[in-house]
């Protein structure tokens, strides 16, 4: 049983790492740390200077900007500059207006805004702006290692706030160590009251979904689905977890400005680990304290996972968080800790691997390849075949499989990373 102190620290994690964010989380804070770095200014810049981790470039290059029609970093800075306010966090950019839009593409055209890779970054995630303005003051804002931390803030030169970085992963000095027993029995056992909030989860997800399905944001897979699908998957399970979980995800790439329920600083992560488990809770009739207790466990999974795994990697967020769905799904076929521990092997054993290369509209695509294995993987776990340790990286413990699984995405694969930053950069 979790002891009611570990309950607290568990669910003051999941506040602080599901959290309503409005666009990519990468370009998001990248805007942040520009309005930060403009309100120590007191002043509109003249010009604005970025240097960013290979992680947050490859995370940022490719995405729809919410509200703009538009594509990239630079308008997200000039608008992190015009309208941007530090105390929104990641809905930094909820002020936009058209208005804004156009004074941003001026500011772009007019040539103000620096871009540069910092090779010397000290963590994937990690995120330099100086900002100038017409007598020649100047302010600087660094956030690194989480997507709302930031580290340092000066003044002309003078430093005003300093933090040290924590290390380079989603846990930090405060944070509770979690195993996956400990995350069943918090999802199965603490009382309703306490964690019913996840249900805003569902409520803004559910909403990003349906604003793709009435619209047409990114490759509009979700609504192809729902619209085209019906002759090759028919109006089961599978198809609307697919349709809603894709459709969320297109309306976020896309640039639609719509909040989403983000997972460890990614909104994408936060719809995986959402919208299979609401669709599927919806299926089956789950009740509301079933529902509740599926997107616990999804989630505190998911966040588990990241621990280990770090903020950004060259391993694609979505085989975390539809790790966390598969289990969900798994309890709400009725299995226990056993199916659980199953679904996750599973997971392990099929999607380990896939690269991350930036947020972009297709991650929809490999979104639904998360939800699909994440239903066969729970199905297989339910009727008792579990991948077995001498097979490929699974081990025995599925803690040991996790820490197989991040330590691959963290360590194995930062060359793979470097590549794909180099092709996209050389397109």
């Amino acid at each position: 049983m979790v002891i009611e102190s570990k309950r607290e620290q568990i669910i003051s994690l999941i506040r602080r790492e599901v959290v309503p964010a409005i666009g990519c989380t990468e370009p998001v804070a990248v805007a942040l740390c520009v309005a930060k770095a403009v309100e120590i200014l007191g002043a509109r810049p003249e010009c604005i200077s970025v240097a960013l981790s290979g992680n947050m470039l490859k995370n940022a290059m490719g995405v729809g900007i919410p509200g703009t029609g538009m594509i990239g970093l630079p308008i997200a800075i000039a608008l992190g500059a015009l309208v941007g306010r530090s105390a929104y966090g990641l809905e930094v950019l909820r002020d936009v207006t058209p208005e804004a839009v156009e004074l941003g593409r001026r500011f772009i055209a007019e040539g103000r805004i620096s871009i540069t890779h910092d090779r010397q970054a000290p963590s994937n995630l990690h995120v330099d702006v100086t900002v100038t303005d017409a007598a020649g003051s100047t302010a600087r804002a660094v956030i690194s290692c989480e997507h709302t931390r930031f580290v340092l803030l000066q003044r002309d030169g003078i430093t005003v706030f300093e933090q040290t970085p924590v290390a380079d992963s989603a846990e930090t000095a405060d944070d509770i160590a979690l195993d996956l027993a400990t995350v069943y029995e918090f999802a199965m056992e603490t009382p309703l009251d306490e964690i019913s909030f996840i249900l805003e989860a569902r409520d803004l997800n559910l909403a990003a979904a349906e604003t793709a399905l009435r619209g047409d944001y990114g490759h509009s897979l979700g609504a192809t689905i729902r619209n085209c699908g019906m002759k090759y998957y028919g109006d089961t399970p599978v198809e609307h977890m697919i349709s809603y979980t894709s459709a969320a995800c297109d309306a976020r790439m896309g640039g639609a400005k719509v909040a989403v329920m983000s997972n460890s600083g990614s909104g994408n992560q936060g719809i995986t680990a959402t919208m299979p488990v609401v669709s599927f809770a919806a299926d089956m009739n789950a009740t509301e304290e079933q529902t509740v207790r599926a997107l616990i466990l999804s989630h505190l999974t998911s966040i588990y996972i990241k621990q280990s795994l770090g903020r950004l990697s060259a391993l694609c967020g979505c085989v975390v968080a539809s790790t966390g769905a598969s289990a969900a799904i798994a309890y709400l076929m009725g299995g226990g800790f056993q199916e659980i521990c199953a679904a996750v092997k599973n997971m392990v054993a099929n999607l380990t691997g896939m690269i991350c290369d930036g947020a972009k509209p297709s991650c929809a695509l490999k979104i639904s390849s998360g939800v699909s294995t994440a239903m066969m993987s729970a199905m297989l776990a339910i009727n008792g075949k579990c991948v077995t340790s001498s097979e490929g990286i699974v081990s025995e413990d599925v803690d040991a499989t996790i820490h197989n699984l991040t330590s691959i995405g963290r360590e194995a694969m930062t060359e793979t990373d470097r590549l794909v930053l180099r092709i996209m950069t050389s397109k």
